[in-house]
């Protein structure tokens, strides 16, 4: 039986003839373009090795492709506003999506938006599951981690705000990246920072495991599978290795590009926006805004293969490919559902769906004296103050930032 064939992923923020492309990892031979938009960054997913998912830059939908019928956008899946990230749950089950500062939680199956977290202060920026489905972790421009459980997401008292399991508050300026290794709800999570650090975080207990100062800002971070390199990409374009398994055990640690000189890849002419492992651990893939892809040489950090696209790199992964990428004539066990755009879904604009029960979390009805038209313009002047106090908030943060961080006279 044939090795399962590896491939790259890879979306450009220019996009003039494809939204997205697929080449064989090691001969770098073009397998699949998919069109129609631009994918944004942490904005691709993979949906139950059937659909490929693209939220696209700046805009307030998903774009949804069968992986075999690439040339025929099959859905968008309309947002209340500007989609920062996106994610799929391993199991298929679920697909979670940053909206502004909240996470919207789609259920695939029936389509159902069953909850919407509110619980970060600026724009969530990355979004991962674990391995097993069990817990998810967002990261936003707040500077906060949060680890969220689930199933206590999904069986949290309507009446209640969910809580997220760990928020991991130890960065100081907008996290960038995050990456989730193997295990589950044992699984070490990594966070990159502007703060020029990386952090790498237990789920189980929430302990902070080691934190790693460099000498710039770290745009991605990734792992390999046996979790034994940690790489991390800068904001000048070089990429660093972190070796976990040689680590003399102390928390903290300063990269010292003199001292680590052979763990230093260098070739990039800007930031790197993106970084992925093979299934091996041999070949590194890197993204960035100086709009190549890079294919590395782990053992001796060389260049291997450059692909050149139109603009900045937003999205480059590795993934063993789907039976359904690589076969012609194979179709999803399911179609793909309607997603509804809001938790109350035909009350709030949405077809009414037939035939299925409708999940209503968090959200009461309540007489209110006066009919129907007294409470839409009642809705309206709070929708209208609840935007005005985000933008209060977004200018004090980035006040507050630039105060922090301006160089000392």
């Amino acid at each position: 039986m044939a090795a399962p064939m590896e491939v790259a992923v890879c979306t450009d923020s220019a996009a003039p003839m494809w939204s997205c492309i697929v080449w064989e990892l090691h001969s770098g031979a073009n397998l699949l373009t998919y069109r129609g938009g631009q994918a944004g960054p942490h904005g691709l997913a993979l949906l139950n090795g059937e659909y490929l998912l693209a939220a696209q830059l700046g805009k307030n939908y998903i774009s949804a492709w069968e992986l075999q019928r690439k040339d025929q956008l099959q859905q968008k899946i309309m947002c209340p506003g500007p989609v920062t990230c996106l994610t799929a749950s391993p199991n298929g089950l679920y697909v979670l999506a940053g909206v502004a500062e909240s996470i919207h939680l789609w259920e695939v199956s029936t389509g159902n938006l069953l909850v919407i977290l509110s619980r970060h202060y600026q724009d969530v920026s990355c979004l991962q599951f674990t391995g097993d489905s069990s817990h998810f972790i967002s990261g936003g421009k707040d500077c906060l981690v949060l680890a969220w459980s689930l199933c206590s997401v999904l069986q949290a008292d309507p009446s209640r705000i969910p809580a997220p399991r760990h928020v991991w508050s130890h960065h100081t300026l907008p996290i960038t990246d995050l990456h989730c290794g193997f295990g589950g709800p044992l699984a070490r999570v990594a966070t990159s920072s502007l703060d020029q650090t990386v952090k790498l975080w237990e789920v189980s207990s929430g302990e902070l495991l080691l934190s790693v100062l460099f000498d710039v800002s770290i745009m991605a971070v990734t792992m390999d599978l046996a979790e034994h390199h940690m790489f991390c990409g800068g904001s000048e374009g070089s990429i660093f290795q972190v070796d976990l398994f040689t680590w003399p055990g102390q928390r903290e640690r300063n990269f010292q590009p003199e001292q680590d000189a052979g763990k230093v890849f260098k070739g990039h002419r800007n930031q790197v926006t993106c970084l992925s492992v093979s299934t091996d651990g041999s070949v590194l893939l890197s993204g960035s805004h100086d709009e190549t892809v890079r294919l590395w040489d782990v053992q001796s950090k060389q260049c291997i293969r450059t692909l050149a696209l139109k603009g900045p790199v937003t999205n480059a992964t590795i993934l063993l490919a789907p039976v359904s990428m690589l076969s012609s004539d194979f179709r999803p066990s399911l179609p793909l559902p309607h997603f509804n755009k809001h938790l109350l879904g035909a009350e709030h604009g949405d077809e009414p769906r037939h035939g299925g029960l409708t999940l209503r979390l968090g959200l009461h009805q309540q007489s209110v004296l006066g009919g129907q038209d007294q409470l839409r313009v009642r809705v309206t002047e709070l929708e209208d103050e609840v935007r005005n106090l985000r933008k209060i908030n977004r200018d004090l943060f980035d006040f507050s930032t630039r105060f922090i961080t301006r160089p000392a006279k």
